[in-house]
């Protein structure tokens, strides 16, 4: 199996150099095996484990989260249920966000919209130093 270096996996799985010795730091990859010359080298399940790293943490999945689903992958006993309850604990937070951030838009829009209405005093800038 050919050994890639640290650049090379950053490419290949699309996660930084920096992330990947954070990874490495936090057991959420396992610890680099050192060439002759001392650096590290990954392989191929190396690179698979930082791709699986990196989807998750792009859908906002959290470290631990990430962590759980690597045990799980790992354990052949686990079930799709842990699975599940994992993503829909996560689908909640997300949807939560969503919802604040809809309030947010609603918020600004109102705001933005009283700015256009050539007042010489800043409704918005009054609205954020109102008590």
């Amino acid at each position: 199996m050919p050994m890639a270096s640290i650049g090379t996996a950053a490419k290949q799985s699309g996660v930084g150099i920096e992330t990947i010795r954070y990874y490495e730091r936090e057991g959420i990859i396992p610890a680099a095996r050192r060439a002759a010359n001392g650096r590290r080298v990954y392989d191929e399940n190396d690179i698979a484990r930082l791709k699986f790293v990196r989807r998750g943490r792009d859908l906002g999945f959290s470290i631990a989260d990430i962590k759980s689903f690597l045990n799980l992958a790992s354990d052949h006993g686990s079930t799709c249920d842990e699975v599940k309850a994992i993503g829909e604990a996560h689908l909640r937070r997300v949807r939560t966000k969503v919802a604040e951030l809809r309030r947010i838009e609603q918020a600004l829009a109102e705001l933005v919209h009283l700015c256009n209405e050539g007042r010489t005093a800043c409704p918005m800038l009054q609205a954020l130093s109102s008590k």
